[in-house]
């Protein structure tokens, strides 16, 4: 049974910093990836690591945001710095695996305030 767990979410104020972890299990992923989705919005990539190291991320991120992963211990991260009001959402671990199946973690959800 495939699993995403997240963990980190949380209050901050804006400005602050928050740690998104996400412990996957029963499979392999060829990418991961943060998605959010605010409340009467569409979900929106955050961003995305693919195996040989390549990262992407949406616009509004301004580098601001980083992806990582540690393999040995199957979590994915998203360091987030300098955040915004407008950054408060419901964020999603997400990976595909080398059949091509997309899953997604739960969610917990990031509140900055203002």
């Amino acid at each position: 049974q495939v699993q995403l767990v997240e963990s980190g979410g949380g209050l901050v104020q804006a400005g602050g910093s928050l740690r998104l972890s996400c412990v996957t299990s029963g499979t392999i992923f060829s990418t991961t990836a943060w998605y959010r989705q605010a409340p009467g919005s569409q979900r929106e990539l955050v961003a995305s690591l693919t195996s040989p190291g390549r990262s992407n991320y949406g616009d509004f991120v301004k580098g601001r945001f980083t992806i990582s992963r540690d393999n040995a211990k199957n979590t994915m991260y998203l360091q987030m710095n300098s955040l915004k009001p407008e950054d408060t959402a419901v964020y999603y671990c997400s990976g595909i695996d080398f059949m091509s199946s997309r899953y997604w973690g739960q969610g917990t959800q990031v509140t900055v305030s203002s």
